[in-house]
């Protein structure tokens, strides 16, 4: 189990430390948001705000990847994690938490530990609800009528799902840089994804069989095994980097071993088992398309036997694309698809570190320098346009 745990690590720097006590400790101040989505989702969002009395302080969204949760922005500590940095920029900064995570596992009418329904949803209902009620909340208490959105992993392709099947939030969007951008997944080169992928079927019906619709929601127990066999003093801390390193792509000078526990301590955020089975559909396909229920029932649903294609030309707001040359997750060949659907490509931008990984948008040592200083002079340069 503690090595299942490492390769979900990959993922997302989790949520066993409070958001608000994080930013407070760093001397921030902080604020704790609710919304609710059209479907029922109860979503909490935190915010770093503006200074007492400027209500035009720009606002940037952040939204964290699969299986986990705002304090992805948080974790490298001020002075260099992104959600501080903006916030040291003059930006009123909002953290996102997708349903289903640590910080939004409630819902109206529904009870995540009771009912499977709560965990029918894959990151299409994320895209479709999530993001925009998130977006619409934020934009209300600011006053403002649009913002920069920052996206790592899911966090992309939720915001590709929004922007090409609800084409009117386009226009909510000044600006939208994508963090490991993942959207088609044909040249996925992780050898775990790649030989899982074709047996997700199988693995779904078995999870729905046991009723295990939840994807490994945070466990003390879990965090435990990996802050004691993965401390950069431990014989196997090497072995915890490695299978790392297996799926998001190998760049070992970028990971502080002596993170490893932290990391550990906080992850998985929790998911459902349909958000990683879109995405092994997604993977087999090389299409990027909406959940596959069989040809049966996508007849039923859909009207044709595969499900549509998201339309990316529709995605009129201003993208830019940050990739990896080393992300086995989201490989070069799959970006440069992505970028070519798009209805409004600024640019596609690789990280200067050529051995860049999928890890390192979130928690490389050089993180900032490499990357969140420019990510912060493009918002700044979209703001001087205004």
């Amino acid at each position: 189990m503690i090595l299942l745990r490492i390769l979900l690590v990959v993922f997302c720097i989790g949520t066993t430390f409070a958001t608000v006590d994080l930013i407070s400790a760093e001397g921030y101040t902080v604020e704790q948001h609710e919304t609710v989505t059209s479907d029922g989702y109860v979503l909490t969002m935190f915010r770093i705000p503006g200074t007492p009395g400027n209500s035009s302080r720009p606002v940037v969204f952040l939204q964290h990847g699969l299986l986990c949760s705002s304090t992805d922005w948080l974790v490298l500590g001020a002075g260099h994690s992104l959600a501080y940095l903006f916030a040291d920029a003059g930006y009123d900064v909002w953290l996102g938490n997708a349903r289903g995570n640590t910080h939004s596992r409630r819902h109206v009418a529904l009870d995540p530990a009771r009912d499977e329904t709560f965990w029918d949803f894959s990151w299409h209902q994320i895209g479709l609800y999530d993001l925009p009620a998130m977006v619409d909340y934020a934009l209300q208490v600011t006053g403002e009528s649009a913002l920069h959105y920052v996206g790592h992993s899911q966090g992309t392709t939720a915001f590709f799902v929004m922007t090409s099947l609800r084409p009117e939030y386009n226009g909510k969007i000044r600006s939208m840089q994508a963090l490991a951008p993942v959207a088609f997944m044909g040249h996925l080169q992780s050898p775990f994804l790649r030989v899982l992928a074709p047996f997700v079927d199988q693995i779904e019906w078995i999870t729905g069989m046991l009723g295990a619709n939840e994807f490994l929601p945070s466990n003390s127990m879990l965090a435990l095994g990996g802050q004691k066999f993965c401390q950069d003093t431990s014989p196997v801390v090497e072995l915890c980097a490695n299978t790392l390193f297996l799926i998001g792509g190998f760049n070992s000078a970028q990971l502080n071993r002596s993170s490893l526990p932290v990391i550990l301590a906080n992850t998985p955020a929790g998911a459902s088992v349909k958000q990683l089975v879109h995405y092994a559909h997604n993977i087999n396909s090389g299409s990027f398309r909406q959940f596959d229920y069989g040809w049966a029932l996508n007849l039923v649903r859909y009207g044709s036997i595969l499900p549509p294609k998201y339309p990316l030309d529709r995605v009129t707001a201003p993208v830019l694309l940050h990739y990896g040359e080393n992300d086995w997750l989201a490989a070069i060949s799959d970006v440069h698809l992505l970028a070519r659907e798009l209805g409004n490509l600024v640019a596609i931008l690789p990280v200067s570190d050529r051995k860049w990984n999928h890890l390192d948008f979130t928690y490389a040592v050089d993180a900032k320098i490499r990357l969140y200083e420019k990510v912060i002079d493009i918002v700044e340069q979209y703001e001087n346009l205004t």
